[in-house]
């Protein structure tokens, strides 16, 4: 991805403008999954910021010095070499902690499920005990799946119980978000730990890794490369979906403002659309069409089986954050961003 695309720059200054951003100045923030689409853009917009001290953690520098190599020699970047089902070095210090790594696509809960909860679980855990030792606070990034399926047309909100699948291995991703959950609220209880949860809705953007097999990621990757949508069912899913900055920008500002125990929903009330109206605007970028297809016996293993999601946002505007990207146009400036490095 080109991250002197113009459009790209704006996104990380509109992340800079997050309110209270001048209390992470001089502070030691780090942050797991930090190549995936999350992390990156993260860390992009915190190095830009310059004044603060990124420790970016995962498991393959080689990948990490793809999209994150310009930073290697910075002085306030250092990156780690590390699974997170694996304990930290007892002499790091940081003040903040992100723990993003996570398997977050339909392939690995189908091919990788010990794996996918692993390193959800372990991972908080690591990150909970490195924060009780440093006095660090805990930003944690949880998802809507934790509400499991709604019933008929409700609206999810922060204190909402859903129906509950055990009976597949694609709860692997559900119940270790769930566990980690339970695990972070253990942690504040009997350690006094500091942490904040967000329940992310559906992320796409510009940082998505060209191997993520999600349906969103999906139709992107065909209108960057200029052919027909293929959607894998009919496409009547509704869905809460946040564009990448937006999310980035409500969890800094979270981590900055938000209330030690709670959890707050990170979603757009304008990017709440169906399936196939997300398809859709991916085919119509370039004037093609949407084709539907069933999937593979592997690939619907690891799909979800909810047919409504929506994330109910109002907590985290009386938090003072709005959301600022409306929907077509963030899909369209993540094609957009992401095609112009291929012309």
């Amino acid at each position: 991805m080109n991250k002197k695309h113009p459009l790209y720059q704006e996104d990380l200054q509109n992340i800079l403008s997050v309110k209270g951003l001048e209390r992470l100045e001089g502070k030691n923030i780090l942050i797991t999954g930090a190549t995936g689409l999350i992390g990156v853009q993260m860390i992009d917009a915190l190095m830009m910021h310059g004044n603060i001290n990124i420790y970016a953690v995962g498991r393959d520098k080689k990948k990490a010095a793809e999209r994150l190599g310009e930073y290697f020699d910075k002085p306030n970047f250092t990156f780690i070499e590390q699974d997170v089902c694996n304990a930290f070095d007892d002499s790091l210090k940081v003040n903040y902690i992100i723990p993003c790594a996570s398997n977050t696509h339909p392939l690995a809960y189908s091919q990788y499920p010990v794996e996918t909860m692993m390193i959800n679980i372990k991972g908080a855990e690591h990150a909970l005990n490195l924060a009780a030792r440093c006095k660090a606070t805990v930003l944690y990034p949880s998802t809507v799946e934790v509400y499991g399926n709604a019933q008929g047309n409700d609206v999810f909100t922060e204190d909402y119980t859903g129906k509950l699948n055990l009976s597949t291995s694609r709860s692997c991703y559900t119940e270790s978000k769930r566990s980690a959950e339970a695990l972070c609220q253990s942690y504040i209880a009997e350690r006094g730990v500091d942490v904040r949860i967000v329940r992310l809705s559906r992320i796409f953007g510009p940082t998505m890794l060209m191997s993520d097999s999600k349906a969103s990621s999906q139709f992107i990757k065909k209108a960057i490369a200029n052919e027909d949508i293929i959607l894998k069912s009919a496409g009547n899913q509704f869905f809460s979906y946040t564009y990448v900055t937006d999310a980035v920008a409500a969890m800094l500002h979270i981590m900055i403002n938000g209330e030690s125990g709670q959890a707050y929903n990170i979603s757009n009330d304008d990017c709440n659309v169906h399936l196939k109206d997300f398809a859709g605007i991916c085919a119509e970028y370039n004037g093609k069409s949407v084709i539907f297809d069933l999937p593979s016996e592997s690939e619907a293993k690891g799909y979800s089986i909810a047919t409504q999601a929506i994330l109910d946002n109002k907590k985290l505007i009386e938090n003072d954050f709005k959301p600022t990207y409306k929907f077509k146009n963030a899909v369209e400036r993540t094609i957009t961003i992401l095609r112009d490095e291929k012309s």
